[in-house]
């Protein structure tokens, strides 16, 4: 089994939901990635990330079911996604995960995960 897989089996659905909750909820206060989300789709937002990360970590492949293929960097080329953007959600992401608790094998591998991902969708020149 890969390794990515067992991060599901080991914080479940209700782990994605507390990380994910737990960084959409210092999204609307920051000033650089608050303008990037739709503020009357913050929960449909919420959703499609938890969905997301499921469905790669293991679990129900709802995203893809509801979404076709992730796509990320043709999904984010209307956001201006430059350094300090991808530094400043990376910055919330972990603090989310520091609340999530995870394991320390899911808490890893996760962190390694954003940190790769982030990286790879920055589209614009600081």
């Amino acid at each position: 089994m890969n390794d990515e897989l067992d991060v599901y089996a080991m914080v479940g659905e209700e782990g994605f939901e507390r990380l994910v909750a737990a960084f959409y909820r210092r999204v609307p206060g920051d000033d650089i990635l608050a303008p990037m989300y739709p503020p009357d789709d913050l929960a449909g937002a919420e959703q499609r990330l938890r969905d997301f990360l499921v469905g790669r970590f293991g679990g129900p492949p709802r995203y893809m079911e509801q979404r076709g293929h992730p796509r990320l960097r043709m999904r984010h080329v209307p956001f201006a996604i430059d350094t300090a953007a991808r530094e400043r959600w990376l910055q919330h992401m972990r603090a989310a995960l520091d609340e999530a608790a995870f394991p320390p094998e899911a808490d890893a591998m996760l962190r390694g995960f954003f940190d790769a991902v982030s990286q790879m969708l920055i589209n614009r020149e600081a």
